[in-house]
């Protein structure tokens, strides 16, 4: 009989919260704007993180990559705690293995540099190339992998020069410098005319099957990520509120929010989307009042909802839910 695999998974998130101090320091309120988020990503693995704007997915992203610090929970990689590591050569390790892609592609890129210079910084930092001729050779290489050719005229060429597909593309490019094993993409394509979205989402694809790595996308469109996502979360107001793999959760979703984000899609809509009205109640994130957060818009809302807050339970299929209408099996025994 063989033996379980034990191989750990490539990023492990668990119980990570965050809050912000705002208002001044007589009052000072506290902005809760992720609770105790637990996910796993594995190597080789596309996982979507949906959800409106302020829900949390960028904070998220935020934390994994360490560009903040969060304020309880751990973040492993390949099973190692590295919110403990030193910072310096351990914080230049893990960023080699953890890169991120930002939403704007011109904001992220400097103008008075061009795309030839994006990307040989990375490669220096990083000691990816020793002669001139190599580290030439290795930009020239990156702009073929993401389909920029011919890359010595691109290498030459300014940012303002290129589309916002390609410079998206530009933006892969220099994440794919440091050979990571993980990137965090923050709504890579929002911003990028529908016409040349799929080319982006196709790079993913296609760096996830040939190199194997994996990606952590985040985005409000739930369209593209059942393209691209092998799982999805979703997210509403800092809580990971469903999880599970993208065909069962597109075609049975569990918690009452994705069914509403189901409903606005319209190539989504169809014989799981239950038509939810928008109700009013924007959900309190400084000083949130016990219950759901998502209660004054769920149309099944009961008392529980009201008192107390839900916790994640799992489901056949690697399914999670955090709701009421699938209560824990404890408390489903003890009643």
């Amino acid at each position: 009989m063989s033996e379980p695999d034990q191989t750990p998974p490539l990023l492990d998130v668990q119980q990570l919260g965050k809050l912000y101090r705002v208002g001044g320091w007589l009052r000072p309120k506290h902005l809760r704007a992720l609770h105790d988020a637990s996910f796993t990503l594995g190597h080789g693995e596309i996982l979507a993180l949906v959800g409106e704007s302020g829900s949390g997915k960028s904070t998220i992203a935020r934390l994994c990559v360490r560009l903040e610090a969060p304020t309880s929970g751990r973040i492993l990689l390949d099973g190692r705690d590295v919110l403990h590591e030193e910072r310096g050569h351990a914080t230049l390790a893990y960023r080699r293995r953890v890169q991120m892609i930002f939403q704007d592609p011109f904001g992220s890129l400097n103008p008075a540099r061009t795309i030839g210079q994006h990307l040989e910084r990375p490669l220096l930092l990083h000691d990816k190339a020793k002669t001139r001729a190599d580290l030439s050779a290795r930009v020239h290489a990156l702009l073929d992998t993401v389909g920029l050719v011919p890359a010595p005229e691109v290498a030459a060429k300014y940012p303002q020069e290129l589309s916002g597909g390609q410079r998206q593309r530009v933006a892969i490019a220099r994440a794919l410098a440091v050979e990571p094993d993980l990137i965090l993409a923050d709504e890579p394509v929002s911003m990028l005319d529908v016409s040349i979205r799929a080319d982006v989402l196709n790079l993913m694809l296609d760096l996830k099957e040939k190199r194997g790595i994996s990606f952590l996308y985040i985005t409000h469109d739930l369209a593209s990520a059942r393209y691209v996502a092998d799982r999805m979360m979703v997210m509403y107001a800092g809580h990971i509120v469903e999880a599970g793999p993208s065909d069962a959760l597109l075609e049975k979703p569990l918690h009452p929010y994705t069914n509403l984000l189901l409903s606005a899609v319209p190539e989504l809509e169809g014989s799981f989307a239950r038509g939810l009205p928008a109700r009013s109640g924007a959900p309190a994130l400084v000083d949130p009042p016990p219950g759901c957060p998502f209660a004054a818009r769920c149309p099944d809302v009961t008392d529980i909802c009201r008192r107390e807050t839900p916790r994640p339970v799992s489901l056949d299929e690697g399914r999670v839910v955090r709701c009421h209408l699938y209560p824990e099996p404890s408390r489903t025994r003890s009643e």
